[in-house]
């Protein structure tokens, strides 16, 4: 058959062109494929209300819709429901349904009652085996029972699934860089013999091991600054904490900024920390803070938690969760080697281009898409690059 194969993806964080829309510009000037993209006409977000892009990406088809209970309680990512999905899906009638949305959501629940004789692909990243409160154990294991392929960020998130009764196939895939706005850009004037500038960006909360970090410092006998960008519960304990250890001039905080501005913040920097720590709850599914970094040139110090080590790889160093003394170790030791730190740097940026590109994420999403229906895939199968490996354990 020559038509192409139309593909109906969900997901919430296609709200944001600068993030999760760019893997679907990637397959701009496919005649195999004809994608539609639906997302949120508002999502609630770590305590930020984003509002949808305008629908004018290549590469796809946009459907902003409005959804029904947006912040709903604990569990407020995956309560969500689109009421005009069903007349969307008998409009379309698409030959695959993509949901990047964890099994257990109500639009994961919503879609499989839904799709009728189309293949359904679930893209998932919960990479912790626990069992989940009624109704949600039940959703789950309904919906992995109708689904015809897995993609998942990494081999613990597979694992997971296949716990809870999915035995189709599972292809991994990782997540791209805007290549765009995370790129390596002149360094910035710097005197002989400053500090070692190490940085992170994200939210300020306990399990992210910024604590570590700062008792680190104190430890150092080599000359440590800190930059913080982000907010979060624990940010006045951070300040505390910096002021009690006399840090108070060796540590900044700042608040969320736009993707360019994140992209120069980490330029200015020597290495961007990433110390998760494993809790019953946290344990690092991919961390894509390290790969932008890593984009920018600059090198990434993280935990062993979760999937960190496998991410970063040759492009940064990994220490022990929780363990100040090793991390300040390694500043000592890297305030005192440019070229160590410039190794890396390259190595990062190398591991970014080999396995990170939305180029790779495409093509990932074009070769399972087409796998799907067999009949109408051959040349979306062909076409598509290999996997970017999201390497066995963030």
């Amino acid at each position: 058959m020559s038509r192409p194969i139309r593909v109906l993806s969900i997901a919430h964080g296609g709200v944001s062109r600068a993030a999760a829309r760019l893997r679907y510009h990637a397959l701009a000037g496919r005649t195999d494929l004809d994608v539609h993209l639906v997302v949120p006409r508002r999502w609630h977000q770590f305590g930020r209300v984003l509002d949808a892009d305008p629908p004018d990406d290549p590469g796809v088809t946009l459907h902003i819709l409005p959804i029904w209970f947006p912040k709903a309680g604990p569990m407020s990512w995956y309560l969500h429901l689109y009421p005009g999905l069903r007349a969307l899906v008998r409009r379309l009638r698409p030959d695959v349904i993509h949901l990047w949305e964890e099994p257990w959501s109500l639009v994961a629940l919503q879609a499989s009652l839904l799709k009728g004789r189309t293949a359904m692909i679930l893209e998932v990243d919960q990479n912790i085996l626990k069992r989940l409160p009624p109704p949600f154990e039940w959703v789950r294991r309904f919906t992995l029972r109708r689904t015809a392929h897995i993609l998942a960020r990494t081999p613990d998130a597979a694992e997971v699934v296949r716990a809870r009764g999915y035995d189709g196939p599972v292809t991994l895939i990782g997540y791209g860089v805007n290549d765009a706005v995370f790129r390596p850009g002149e360094p910035a004037p710097r005197p002989p013999g400053g500090p070692l500038r190490i940085g992170y960006v994200g939210r300020l909360v306990p399990e992210k091991g910024l604590d570590d970090a700062l008792d680190a410092m104190a430890q150092a006998q080599a000359p440590v600054c800190l930059a913080l960008m982000g907010e979060g519960p624990h940010e006045a304990p951070l300040r505390r904490r910096a002021e009690a250890l006399g840090l108070g001039d060796r540590v900044t905080f700042q608040g969320w900024a736009a993707p360019a501005e994140v992209a120069g913040f980490m330029r200015g920097l020597d290495a961007v920390l990433l110390l998760t720590r494993t809790t019953h709850a946290v344990r690092e599914q991919f961390g894509r803070v390290i790969i932008e970094a890593q984009a920018c040139g600059v090198p990434v110090i993280g935990s062993t938690c979760g999937a960190i080590p496998s991410v970063v790889g040759p492009g940064g160093w990994i220490v022990p969760e929780s363990d100040p003394g090793a991390l300040a170790r390694l500043l000592e030791r890297l305030a005192g080697a440019p070229d160590e730190r410039a190794a890396r740097a390259q190595a990062g940026l190398d591991n970014v281009a080999r396995r990170f590109t939305t180029d790779a994420v495409a093509g990932v999403l074009a070769e399972v898409w087409g796998a799907a229906v067999p009949e109408l895939g051959g040349r979306a199968a062909g076409a598509a690059t290999h996997a970017p490996s999201a390497a066995p354990s963030r």
